[in-house]
């Protein structure tokens, strides 16, 4: 299964592209604890340790691909992946959020994604 959501935020793809793959800038928006790097090849966790991965291509400022899973994922699924796709409009930045090869259940991410991030991350650039 896969989902696509969108959101604008009030912030340049570069701010938001550092602040995603920083421990202390993920942690910040999202009010969660974060470990996070700027590197390829690099595991990560977020969401106190909710959601784990590695980034497996960064292209500055506009692209980001991660493998992508929770505790929720059963041993025997693979990881989903998930990508992030920034693009500047007017008042900010187009985030694209594409989440595919989610088990059966993702379906229960999608309002979780807006819940968890779009919500935090609009008031987090909004504030700054």
């Amino acid at each position: 299964m896969e989902m696509t959501l969108k959101t604008v935020l009030a912030a340049t793809p570069e701010t938001i592209y550092n602040t995603w793959l920083s421990s202390e800038g993920h942690s910040a928006m999202t009010g969660s604890d974060a470990e996070i790097s700027i590197e390829v090849d690099t595991p990560f966790t977020t969401w106190d340790g909710y959601i784990s991965g590695t980034n497996i291509l960064l292209e500055p400022y506009w692209h980001m691909l991660q493998s992508w899973r929770t505790t929720d994922f059963s041993d025997e699924e693979p990881d989903s992946r998930l990508e992030i796709l920034l693009q500047e409009t007017e008042g900010g930045t187009e985030l694209t959020l594409i989440h595919t090869l989610l088990p059966e259940n993702g379906e229960q991410y999608r309002q979780g994604w807006i819940d968890y991030y779009f919500e935090p991350l609009e008031l987090y650039f909004s504030s700054l």
